[in-house]
């Protein structure tokens, strides 16, 4: 006990030294990552149990795990050896400890030669990519990724050389291995594993082969030993094949280790090749095998080859590793010795009871083998999705193998399947248990000792282990940082627009307050404006009033003027009266004077005889006085009016002074006036700046409100935006919980159908075997259908078929193809595509195939259109939103041939409706459906074929309805020369196809002319008499009797 714990403490402190070493070494962002806990060490002595594997280790070890572990306790394996396998991605090749799956095909034999001959395989083999693809119809076929895939032409050394090889070299290296072959009855599993080949040594199987470079490495190395063992699991009981007389042998499981023995079979030491046959030779004749249907020799057996290889580690292995110091005792080290185990499993067939044909005790022993294989299954399904509890020990099958699936051993299993279409059931339930065993990865482990410096290499491998997944976490981190940071840089352009728009706000807001400012100092200048026009208003008024007053004067002194002017112009008219007057008084006066001194004269004359005549000419003077009184009154007068006058003339001279002051006083007015005019002018300007500014304040208040229904507008747009985003959120959240929910539901109706078929492999009991062949399997299909449409409804009911639609216009790639996926699911289902059709669902598969340029979506929408296509509603819809021009278009989109399938299968649904025919046509979907047959591709070319033959079908009954007449719509495109050319196909059913499409073109007279052209007449009496199908045959004798063209 001290010397246990002295070296358990020893082996702790030496961990905690080598792991602080190890942390200076890494980087300091992470250093939590260096915990013990994240080292992934095991407590105690566990440390030096377990070591990654690597294929050929280049450094000695040296330490024991056996006898470390068993140092304590703490290392016993419980019961369910769930923490030694991880269920990881099947692509990661370069992990060791993943089992290895290969597939191997046989060829056919006499009976499906003769029965099959006209149907294809079963499975499409691609060997170079090791890829197999299962057909499931027609035109669907599922392709699964194996190791490695050989055809039905492999050899037997080839076969070896890729599955158990590697696990051999593994084995002579000092590690656990297992080889094990998986099928159905009669597919070659005992041929792969155990033939003999003693004469032939090219047919040598597995078992031999192992042996044979097992001993060759022996043979070079003296302190090798091997041995081995010969079970065989006979219903549910363990048998040695070596030693018959065993039987019921017991299963030991060491409590402290873990491991399963079998202590009660015969061990055999082989020396060389020829004593191993021997005694294969006596396991193989005591081993149970049966006649059936599927197989002459059917093993009715599980047998279980166990090589025990034990060598000494004294001197340099073959392997690689460097030679360890001599074998001593004490302080010089213990001695250090490597034991690995190979287990060779050759299991026994699955088999139905209505196929192979058994009865009577080979039922029993079918049950058994039913039953094991089943509880292998449940342990490869649990170990693959990382289930909690295994089911080890439901069987001892599963507890023999306990240590070759989610143990320590390499495990490499050969699955082999046949290709014909008889067993599909089977072939897909072998493939799907290959697919899920590759899921599954060991713990491998090195049996040996290790010291301090092995404990460093762990350390090591470790380190870099866990340095790959910080670095792995880092990327993962790093791409989520930058998811992050981008949706951050989103968000900030989101808020720096908001921010923008929110400084655009405030710039509004400040040019607000300015203009508001401004509008005041406006409002101030105008009215001080207005003061200065009310003072200019009274001025202008005043000035009115001085202008009325002017114009009244000027009015009154016009009309003065006028009267002065009539005035002046009486007195002119007087004066020249007066003055001509004036002339004829001077005139008479002077006529007067002359007279008057004419009488002088006479008087002077007649003095003498006045004189003496005075008396008689006194009257004569006094008349002559009164005369001159008269005249020199009239003289006065005239004297007096001349100085009237004169006075009037000088009051006129003196009026027309006034008016001539007058006029200049009205010039000064008009001066006046003119300032006046200047005076309105600048009012007029004040008005129309006032009226401007005016205008201009309602244009700022204007402004002014527009900013802030911009600023409130923006408020709300920011607020939607926050809302928005807000409900984004959300919805993402929702979008994310149904994608788990439709994985979930996806995955339990999975696991639902895989369920049905293992259940579907059991046999039903004695009282069912005489049951018809066809009912079990339709009863089987149907319990399998049912699930599946179960699966659905339930998953239509939880999520809605709507909400499904929705996520297809998700901006997640990911849940774009998750829900597409499920919508082509869904439409397989006929009760389904009713509700797609009602929610929208082919108008969102037509938008997405117009829209998508991702190669899966394309494919699974094509798909999901082509189960709708097959409805008469959807197909209005399909052809009303022109979706078959976008199918026919879909041949330059893509060049995918699973895609180009699915749309060549949709265009083939369209063409059995006669609605349709002439619209196919207009909108090349004939066109489309040839070109895609130029592929070369089978599979489209039988959709191709299935499409032609629906169209002359549909065409061939409106003719003879009367609804149609002339020449076939087909020919105008060439179909013809296609289907003439191409009705040697080699794939049956699609030879039945063209064959059909032929005889129904011929049917039409008006394609008589065409047929002889082309030389189609030739095939249709070839098919009156080569065709597999005896409606076809009489259809096409029918013709050439019925149509003068042809019997010409």
């Amino acid at each position: 006990m001290t010397s246990s714990s002295n070296s358990s403490s020893a082996v702790r402190s030496s961990a905690k030294h080598a792991a602080e070493r190890i942390q200076q070494h890494l980087p300091p962002s992470n250093p939590a990552s260096l915990s013990s806990s994240s080292l992934n060490l095991p407590s105690k002595t566990s440390i030096a149990a377990s070591i990654n594997h690597s294929p050929r280790p280049k450094e000695r070890p040296s330490s024991t795990a056996s006898s470390v572990s068993a140092a304590s306790p703490s290392t016993r394996r419980s019961g369910t050896p769930v923490h030694r396998s991880q269920s990881k991605d099947f692509d990661e090749d370069n992990d060791p400890g993943r089992v290895r799956v290969s597939v191997r095909v046989r060829p056919r034999n006499g009976e499906e030669l003769k029965s099959d001959a006209d149907f294809a395989d079963l499975v499409e083999l691609q060997p170079e990519i090791k890829r197999l693809k299962l057909r499931k119809n027609n035109w669907n076929s599922e392709s699964y990724r194996f190791d490695e895939v050989f055809t039905d032409t492999a050899s037997q050394k080839r076969v070896y050389e890729g599955v158990a090889k590697p696990v051999v070299e593994g084995v002579l290296s000092g590690y656990n291995g297992t080889i094990m072959a998986y099928g159905q009855t009669g597919t070659g599993k005992t041929y792969t594993v155990g033939k003999i080949g003693k004469d032939d040594a090219a047919e040598r199987g597995i078992m031999v082969r192992a042996l044979e470079d097992i001993l060759a490495s022996a043979s070079s190395a003296s302190s090798v030993s091997v041995e081995i063992s010969y079970l065989q699991l006979y219903m549910e009981t363990i048998q040695d094949l070596l030693a018959p007389e065993k039987s019921n042998i017991s299963i030991n499981e060491d409590g402290k280790t873990g491991e399963v023995s079998v202590p009660g079979a015969t061990l055999v030491n082989i020396q060389d090749l020829d004593h191993f046959f021997q005694v294969l030779q006596v396991g193989e004749t005591n081993r149970h095998a049966a006649n059936t249907k599927m197989n002459t020799e059917s093993s009715r057996s599980h047998a279980i080859l166990t090589v025990y290889v034990r060598r000494a580690m004294n001197e340099k292995a073959e392997t690689g590793t460097k030679s360890p110091k001599p074998e001593s005792l004490g302080d010089k080290g213990i001695p250090r010795v490597r034991k690995s185990k190979l287990l060779i499993v050759d299991l026994a067939g699955s088999e139905r009871i209505n196929k192979s044909g058994t009865d009577g005790h080979l039922i029993e022993e079918a049950k058994f083998i039913n039953l094991s294989l089943t509880s292998l299954g449940k342990c490869i399904n649990a170990l693959a999705e990382g289930s909690s509890h295994i089911p080890t020990r439901d069987s001892k099958l599963t507890r023999l193998l306990r240590d070759s699936f989610g143990g320590s051993a390499r495990t490499s299993l050969i699955i082999t399947i046949g290709p014909s279409a008889r067993y599909h059931a089977e072939t897909t339930s072998t493939i799907m248990f290959g697919q899920r065993a590759m899921k599954i990865v060991n713990m491998v482990k090195l049996k040996e000792e290790f010291d301090y410096e092995s404990l460093c290499r762990k350390l090591e491998t470790q380190v870099d282990h866990l340095t790959a997944e910080v670095e792995r976490q880092t990327k993962l981190r790093n791409s989520e940082k930058q998811e992050l940071e981008k949706r951050l840089r989103e968000c900030e352009n989101t808020f720096a627009e908001a921010e923008k728009n929110a400084a655009r706000s405030k710039f509004l807001e400040k040019e607000n307050a300015r203009l508001e400012l401004r509008m005041k100092e406006l409002l101030k200048d105008l009215e001080m404006q207005k003061d200065q026009c009310d003072l200019m208003r009274d001025k202008a008024t005043q000035l009115e009033m001085n202008l009325k007053n002017t114009k009244q004067q000027q009015l009154e002194s016009s009309g003065y003027k006028e009267k002065l002017a009539d005035a002046s112009k009486v007195y002119e008219k007087k004066i020249e009266d007066l003055v001509q007057r004036v002339e004829d008084e001077q005139a008479r006066s002077t006529n007067a004077e002359h007279q008057l001194n004419e009488m002088k004269n006479i008087l002077s004359n007649q003095q003498k005889s006045i004189h003496d005549q005075e008396m008689g000419n006194y009257q004569y003077q006094r008349e002559f006085a009164e005369a001159t009184y008269t005249y020199e009154s009239k003289i006065a007068e005239l004297q007096k009016k001349l100085e009237d006058e004169h006075a009037r003339s000088n009051s006129a001279e003196e009026q027309l002074r006034q008016m001539k002051s007058i006029i200049s006083d009205r010039q000064v007015l008009s001066q006046e006036n003119e300032e006046t005019n200047e005076l309105k002018k600048k009012l007029e300007e004040l008005s129309q700046m006032y009226e401007s500014t005016v205008d201009e304040l309602q244009t700022v208040k204007l402004d002014y409100d527009d900013l802030l229904h911009q600023k409130e507008k923006l408020g709300e747009e920011v607020r939607d935006m926050k809302e928005r985003l807000l409900l984004e959120e959300k919805q993402r959240k929702e979008m994310e919980s149904e994608l788990s929910k439709l994985k979930k539901n996806l995955r339990e109706s999975e696991t639902v159908v895989e369920d049905k078929r293992v259940k579907e492999d059991l046999p039903k009991g004695p009282s069912e075997s005489g049951a018809l062949p066809g009912s079990q399997r339709s009863h089987g299909l149907k319990k399998s259908l049912s699930g599946q449409r179960a699966t659905m409804a339930r998953l239509c009911e939880e999520v809605g078929v709507q909400k499904i639609l929705h996520l297809i216009k998700s901006e997640d790639l990911e849940v774009q193809i998750q829900a597409v996926k499920v919508v082509a699911n869904l439409a397989a289902e006929e009760s389904n595509q009713v509700k797609i059709v009602e929610e929208g669902g082919v108008e969102a598969l037509l938008t997405l195939v117009q829209s998508s340029q991702n190669s899966t979506i394309l494919r699974v929408a094509s798909g999901a259109i082509a189960n709708l296509a097959m409805n008469e509603k959807s197909q209005d819809l399909i052809m009303n939103k022109g979706g078959a021009q976008l199918l026919a278009k879909m041949v330059t989109k893509t060049d995918d041939p699973q895609t180009l399938r699915m749309v060549a299968g949709a265009l083939a649904n369209l063409c059995g409706n006669e609605k349709f025919l002439k619209l196919l046509k207009e909108e090349e979907g004939i066109k489309g459906l040839l070109t895609m047959a130029q592929s070369g591709n089978i599979d489209i070319i039988a959709q191709v074929a299935r499409g032609m033959a629906n169209f002359a079908k549909c065409e061939t009954r409106e003719i003879m309805q009367g609804r149609r007449k002339g020449r076939s719509l087909l020919l105008e495109e060439g179909s013809l020369e296609w289907l003439t050319s191409n009705s040697h196909i080699e794939s049956a059913s699609t030879q039945r196809h063209i064959e059909l499409a032929l005889c129904h073109l011929a049917q039409n007279e008006a394609n008589a002319i065409d047929f002889k052209r082309t030389g189609s007449v030739t095939e249709i009496v070839r098919i009156s008499v080569e065709s597999s199908r005896d409606d076809i045959r009489s259809l096409a004798k029918k013709i050439l009797r019925s149509n003068p063209h042809f019997s010409s």
